[in-house]
């Protein structure tokens, strides 16, 4: 028997600010819809909605207890975005090096090196 398939996509779940906020209230403990609700300028409609999507993705698990549902994180779906950001984090290194160097190179090497704002106004008075 195969897992169950996710309706959202973790990538369209924390694409909304809203969202990334749940996520991270949820991670410091479980909390009931009405407690997560009074921390938003919106209705509890609106905030069962967003906990639908992060549900549906995933991310957030719901137990009842009595007539209330609590809601608390499941972090293993974010591995998933911590392995697609740390594919890429290798070109961010590689473009901040080039920017390191070239800020850092002198005009011995052939780079251009920049000059401070102040300094470039008193070569002008001159």
């Amino acid at each position: 028997m195969s897992a169950p398939s996710r309706k959202t996509d973790v990538f369209q779940a924390i694409a909304d600010p809203t969202r990334r906020q749940l996520l991270s209230m949820l991670g410091e403990r479980e909390m009931p819809v009405t407690v997560i609700s009074g921390h938003f300028p919106m209705s509890r409609t609106a905030v069962s909605k967003h906990l639908r999507i992060l549900a549906d993705a995933g991310l957030v698990k719901e137990r009842k207890i009595g007539r209330e549902t609590r809601y608390r994180l499941e972090p293993e779906p974010l591995l998933e975005l911590k392995r697609w950001l740390a594919y890429y984090e290798r070109y961010w290194d590689n473009k901040l090096l080039a920017l390191q160097r070239f800020v850092e190179g002198d005009e011995t090497d052939g780079t251009m090196s920049l000059v401070a704002p102040e300094e470039n106004s008193t070569r002008t008075a001159e």
